[in-house]
């Protein structure tokens, strides 16, 4: 494995790892359980969702900019071409 690979691995374990705090700490409010630094249940529930869904947006975005290089994706998800001066593809 090259060092880009392994950064790239790095890059996609921190969000994954935040959105699985994120799970937990949903899973703990409905369970009753409450974390140290929250007050309240909501507020635990609320912070747990944000980062399940700011995990789980980021490694979607990118496995979705990677496919899109890689032109794997339905017709509706790839980027129109840029036209130039004369109306052709660049």
């Amino acid at each position: 494995m090259n060092m880009t690979r392994i950064i790239a691995l790095i890059i996609l374990i921190i969000p994954g790892a935040l959105a699985a705090y994120g799970v937990k700490l949903m899973r703990d409010m409905v369970f009753g359980i409450l974390q140290p630094p929250f007050p309240f249940a909501w507020i635990q529930f609320l912070i747990g969702l944000l980062l399940f869904l700011a995990g789980l947006a980021f490694i979607a975005g990118f496995v979705l900019r990677r496919d899109r290089k890689r032109n794997k994706v339905q017709a509706r998800f790839r980027v129109p071409a840029v036209k130039d001066q004369k109306g052709r593809d660049e």
